[in-house]
């Protein structure tokens, strides 16, 4: 920048800018920053994570001896924070629907649910980590796992948003994916519904949509989707939105990579979806469906094969 005229040239642009979005999508006046932030969140997400398995994701000085009071001392200080979180997007959220804004205790009893909520977690994680041990002969430990396989960090970030989405706190989990899908190219909505023992593995480029449902003991390998179709519109083009529209995985379903699955489908229990598969249609339980079976004979490619 050559001289202080020509930046504040700009800063009264940038400034003319912001007004023009504020009068056109805002009726309030925030008085301050108003929104979640990402960073602070992101750092939530990783006292959390430290406090489920301090030994391993906690500090690399901490002693078995001290353990508990690292988890209570972290989770105080992540919940703390989480609380002031929770209260932000409350009061955005009264002020969107242009009701009274929730009081800060609104926020705390929240917070406490989801705490309470956190063995539960652990629980699963611990089952997502056995998977993930059991399902890759390259694993030579369930610490390599969660050292090291994105797709565990993926389900960690996922559990605890989804938690938060079951709370009525759909920005702060919706940050908080976003930010897992950022660091392992994994995009799982919060609003998905995944069962015990779920290993995805490799894991760039899968997608997994909000209303999808995964059963117990599914596998998902990179570049999966499971989404969802085209969407209705209304008269004036807006999505219709909170329909069901991504597919139902039964348990024991094991998907390959590059698989397309769009759609309020039901892939039945025990299922194998081949490499590079492309499917809208429901399949029951234990079919066998493989790229050259759909190319050699499209109109029967959805129906199930036999094991």
């Amino acid at each position: 920048m050559d001289t202080v005229d020509e930046l504040s040239s700009i800063v009264s642009a940038l400034r003319g800018a912001r007004r023009r979005w504020r009068e056109e999508h805002r009726r309030w006046d925030a008085g301050g920053r108003e929104l979640p932030s990402r960073e602070l969140l992101a750092v939530v997400v990783q006292q959390l994570a430290g406090a489920l398995f301090p030994m391993r994701l906690g500090p690399p000085d901490l002693q078995p001896e001290g353990e508990d009071y690292y988890v209570g001392h972290t989770l105080g200080a992540a919940l703390s924070r989480l609380r002031q979180q929770v209260a932000l997007e409350l009061g955005h959220d009264a002020r969107l629907r242009g009701t009274e804004v929730p009081t800060f205790n609104d926020a705390a009893e929240r917070v406490a649910r989801f705490a309470a909520r956190l063995p539960a977690v652990r629980e699963l994680l611990d089952s997502d980590v056995i998977a993930a041990f059991q399902g890759d002969p390259a694993a030579r430990s369930v610490d390599e796992v969660l050292l090291c396989y994105p797709g565990l960090h993926a389900l960690i970030s996922h559990r605890l948003a989804h938690e938060l989405y079951r709370l009525g706190l759909p920005l702060i989990a919706r940050v908080i994916a976003e930010l897992a899908h950022a660091q392992t190219g994994i995009d799982i909505h919060p609003g998905a519904q995944i069962g015990a023992g779920c290993f995805i593995d490799h894991g760039t480029g899968v997608v997994i949509g909000e209303t999808a449902v995964l059963g117990q003991r599914v596998r998902i390998y990179q570049n999966v989707t499971l989404g969802a179709k085209s969407i209705p519109t209304d008269e004036a083009g807006h999505a219709h939105k909170g329909q069901p529209r991504h597919p139902i995985v039964e348990d024991d379903v094991v998907i390959y990579a590059g698989a397309t699955v769009l759609g309020r489908i039901t892939i039945g229990r025990g299922s194998v979806i081949g490499g590079n598969v492309w499917l809208t249609r429901s399949l029951p339980p234990q079919s066998r469906i493989s790229q050259a079976a759909s190319q050699a004979d499209p109109n029967s490619a959805f129906q199930a094969l036999s094991a």
